[in-house]
Parts: structure tokens; sequence; C-alpha cells
């Protein structure tokens, strides 16, 4: 079976052209096919997607506003790069509202719902065990989309699915080598309380879980001191 793949977010949009270029970058983005710290040219993205630089702006100031893209003076927009901080305040804030979903989550879940989210963890596993970090982040994320949707919660819905998109990024930008996303045993944990009916059980995994997603990550918080590093810490006089 195969899992049904997260809507993208929506927008109104000019003849629909704007909408294209959003929906295709905040995929390319969410899937890691653009990096942080990539570079946008609005002249680039203006011949690709067959919009005027004014189309192109008001689609990037959208994304700044999402935290995908960082557009500074003198040097255009890029693919957000998140700091140390604002990793946290994400997940912080991931963890508020996906416990609070689970929290109100009808009970039973349908079983083909539940074999969705298997499929997605099955697939999930499959990236990581091939190695494939782009694919087995995505993965993730879509499974947390999918867990969020369960409630029929549309407004909390959209935001989780913000959220992971800028979940992607921090993982890219901050994840190690070894530990680049969700353990795919603990998203396997969350169905097997979800089909017993253990909602609260859930919930306590949901807070254990990202507790252990953010102590997987190396914080980059500034650059080194070198006079410091090199005088063993000690500072000029």
């Amino acid at each position: 079976m195969s899992a049904q793949k997260p809507d993208l977010p929506t927008a109104d949009s000019d003849g629909g052209r704007d909408e294209a270029m959003y929906r295709g970058l905040h995929a390319a983005i969410y899937e890691l096919r653009l990096p942080p710290g990539t570079r946008l040219p609005e002249d680039v993205l203006s011949n690709t997607y067959g919009v005027s630089r004014t189309l192109v702006r008001k689609v990037l100031q959208r994304m700044a506003m999402e935290g995908l893209v960082e557009i500074r003076r003198n040097r255009g927009a890029q693919v957000a790069e998140p700091s140390a901080d604002e990793a946290r305040e994400v997940f912080a804030t991931r963890r508020m509202l996906e416990c609070g979903a689970l929290a109100e989550l009808p009970l039973p879940v349908p079983a083909a719902e539940l074999q969705a989210l298997r499929e997605l963890v099955r697939q999930e596993d499959d990236a990581q065990l091939n190695g494939d970090r782009v694919a087995a982040i995505r993965l993730s994320g879509d499974f947390h989309i999918r867990l969020a949707a369960l409630g029929g919660n549309a407004t909390l819905t959209k935001l989780v699915r913000e959220l992971v998109a800028r979940s992607s990024l921090i993982l890219a930008t901050h994840g190690s080598p070894i530990s680049v996303t969700c353990r795919h045993s603990e998203h396997e944990q969350i169905i097997d309380l979800l089909a017993r009916g253990e909602r609260q059980a859930g919930v306590a995994w949901m807070a254990e879980h990202f507790e252990h997603i953010t102590r997987g990550l190396r914080w980059r918080e500034q650059p080194l001191d070198l006079f410091s590093v090199l005088k063993g810490g000690d500072t000029p006089t």
C-alpha cells in the first residue's frame, strides 16, 4: 500500500503562477533538494517559473515569514539556516502542538490510517538502511504530518506542516551523521499505542520522542573564539 503524501500548503494566487512557484520552492526546501544556505536569485526564479520579479519577491517574503527563507540586504534571498535558538523553539512548539493533538485524538483510529502510517515507517526504515539521509528526513516529517491530521483539525495540521518543513532545515543544519531524523522504531511504538487505544501513553511517548530528537542534534551556537581556544580559555588583558 502506498501512503498518501501530505498536501503542501496553499495560498491565494495571482493567476496561479505565484502559487506554483510557492509550492515548487516549498517542496524543494522540505525535501532538502535546496539545502540550507542555497542562494535564491530573483532572475533565476523569475525565468524558471515565468513570473515577474515582483511576484518572486512576494513569494520569497511569504516564505521568509514562515522561516524557510532568509532575505538579507544587498545579498538577496537564500534558504534559511536555522540557529540553535530557533531550532529549540521549533521543536518545543512542535512538542506542544503534537502532544495536544494526540490528547484530543478520536478513538479508535481507523485501520486504514494505521496502515498508512506503517507504510511511511517502512519507507523511512528503507531510506535509513540505504543511507538516504534526505529521504529519511522527509519521510519522518510526512509521518508527523499524517499523525497530526488524524484529529481533523485543519489549522493545527497546517501549523505542524509548516514547522515540519522548518525542522527539515534544522536537521540538515544541526543533525549529526548518526542521528539525522526520528528513530523509526519510536514511530512504530506510537502506531502500536494508537492501535491499542492508549491515547495518554501516546501523549507521553510524543513528549519523550521530541526529547530524543533534540538530544541527537549538534548545537552550533557561535563561531569559536580562536584566541580563547589557543590560550586555553584565558581572555586577553
